[in-house]
């Protein structure tokens, strides 16, 4: 049976608290989606496609308002998630290649 002492479960919980800090400090949440700093530098860097050319994009394919947006990063690859409301009354999530444009996926919700 393993045993955990009141001193390795500190170092445990101290590793584990800063592979999380590490992780924030990278821009990313636990979920995926970065923050404003890690787009900026990610639209910088050539790495993504402005918000504005995306949404040009996505108004084209499904004409509507736009709910929510996100930016994530994943298995190495930028992710724009798009959910808009269309006339109808649906509502379609759309993923965009950031980094090209293309549209991956779309799902009425």
């Amino acid at each position: 049976m393993l045993a955990i002492t009141y001193f390795s479960a500190r170092r445990i919980s101290a590793a584990l608290l800063a592979l999380l800090f590490a992780f924030l400090c990278l821009g990313a949440r636990a979920d995926g989606v970065v923050g404003h700093d890690a787009a900026r530098k990610a639209l910088e860097a050539g790495d993504i496609l402005s918000l504005r050319t995306i949404l040009d994009r996505a108004e084209i394919v499904y004409p509507g308002h736009v709910l929510e947006v996100e930016l994530e990063r994943k298995e190495g690859h930028w992710i724009y998630e798009i959910k808009i409301l269309q006339a109808e009354g649906l509502v379609v999530k759309l993923n965009f290649d950031a980094k090209n444009g293309n549209l991956i996926k779309s799902k009425l919700k």
